[in-house]
This record gives C-alpha cells, structure tokens and sequence, in this order.
C-alpha cells in the first residue's frame, strides 16, 4: 500500500510537471497589452532552458494572429502577426535595459518572416530598435534580420545562423513543420540576450512582434525572458497555470500522506 501511494503521488509530480511544461496559457499577463496571439509558457521542444535561472517566458506567435498585427517597417510582404507591449516603467540614464529571445520559425525559402523588439516613449514613439530576426536559408544569418535596419542594442552572440529544429506548443499546427525541408530556412535562432543603455531619464515601454511574410501559412515566433531595467524585472512576471499548481499541490499531498503512513507503520 505503501509502495501505491508513493507511486500515485510521484505520478502527480511528474504530471504537474509535464503540465506545467506543454500548456500555454493565451493572452498577454496582467499590466501588459497584446494583439494577436501572445502568452507565456515554459521551456518546451527546442526552446530550451532559459539562461540566467528564469523558468517561464512570454511569447509572441503568428499561429492566430491579425492582419498587420505583427508589422514594424511595412517592408512589403508582411501578413498576419502578432505584438506585445510591456507596461510603463521609468528609467534613467545609464540603466541597462536587457532581455532573452528565441526567434522559431517553421518557414524558409522566400518566406523572410521577422520578428523585432523596440523601445518606446510613454507616447508610443520608437525610441530605439533592440533586435531583429528574419528567415533566410543558410549560410546567412536569422540574426539580426537581414533587409532590416541594424539594432541598436548590443547582442549576444551578435549573430546567430538558423538552428535546426522547430518543435514548439507556440507554433500550433506549424509545430515541427518545415517549408521546403531542412536547410532552406526554417528552425531557431536559440537564446540570444539583448542590451541596451538608456540614454535620457524617462519613461519607457517594451514592444515585441513577429509576423508572417508573403502568405499565412507555416508560423513563426518568439519567446521572450527576463526583461529588466537596472536589474529590476519590467512589468509583472509569468506565473504558473492553476492546473498545473493544482496538480503540484495533489502530488505534494500525497507525498505526505505517504510519509505519515509510513511513520505509522
């Protein structure tokens, strides 16, 4: 009997666990603001662990997205997309403004999806463009997007060729998909940290976006992670499903209930 529980409470750990690690929750986290499909997550298929300790991210996805949605340049072939906007923070000068961002993208050929982030005023006004990604087959690189105007953030690693692989919960239905196959411009860019250094006291708002190019088929995205400013995070942080912390709490329970018996026997 014994042995049953600890099993029964060991599968509910494992299933918080996986719960926790394949459901995004939808729609942009309180105090920010979305359009198109965005929410967070945790590490799932080759978005991997995230650096610097962070256990879940937000996230940006064409899969769902609106018609413009995802624009920054209006260079001409983007269609549906998605954006996501930080709340107000205040900054002064000198702060360092950092994040981490994995761009997957299942297109390739000449489907140059994109994805960007910038830095506005509290008035909506760019104030800095911090990175750009796009889709190009190799050997060129995803990172900084190529036809895009130079980031003004410092990147690292400063540029990043396309990685294989683009098994992702945000990509939906294009999860795992590659347009003309391995090699041809589809995959990650995996984790790449932006830094940027605020120039004048202000207040400030983060702006993430992605889009697809030429048609709406075969979706790209980005995961975000551990945006802050002088150290500080932006904005509240992700946290975990209820389901999942329901899941955790059974199996904990259970673990106890298990030890308890235990003692008693």
């Amino acid at each position: 009997m014994r042995k049953l529980l600890l099993a029964g409470a060991a599968a509910g750990l494992v299933l918080a666990a996986a719960e926790a690690q394949a459901a995004p929750s939808y729609g942009a986290p309180a105090g920010w603001t979305g359009l198109g499909t965005v929410g967070t997550n945790t590490p799932n298929g080759v978005v991997g662990p995230i650096p610097a300790g962070h256990t879940q991210y937000l996230f940006v996805t064409s899969d769902g997205g609106v018609n413009g949605g995802g624009n920054l340049l209006s260079l001409g072939g983007e269609t549906n997309g998605s954006r996501l906007t930080s709340p107000t923070f205040s900054a002064n000068t000198g702060d360092a403004l950092e994040f981490y961002f994995n761009y997957v993208t299942s297109d390739g050929g000449t489907f140059a999806d994109y994805a960007w982030a910038v830095l506005l005023d509290a008035a909506d006004n760019q104030v800095a463009l911090l990175f750009t990604a796009r889709t190009q087959p190799p050997p060129g690189n995803i990172v900084p997007g190529f036809g895009m105007p130079a980031p003004e953030a410092t990147l690292a690693p400063p540029t990043v060729p396309i990685q294989d692989g683009t098994t992702w919960d945000e990509l939906g239905g294009s999860s795992g998909a590659c347009f003309l196959g391995v090699g041809q411009g589809c995959g990650h860019s995996g984790w790449v940290q932006s830094t940027y250094t605020i120039l004048a006291d202000g207040t400030y708002k983060l702006q993430f976006g992605v889009t697809n190019w030429a048609d709406t088929a075969f979706d790209s995205g980005m995961a975000i992670a551990g945006a802050t400013i002088g150290g500080t995070p932006i904005g509240p942080q992700p946290v975990p499903e209820p389901a999942s912390l329901a899941l955790l709490g059974m199996g904990l329970l259970g673990l106890g209930y298990a030890a308890r018996r235990r003692r008693a026997a």
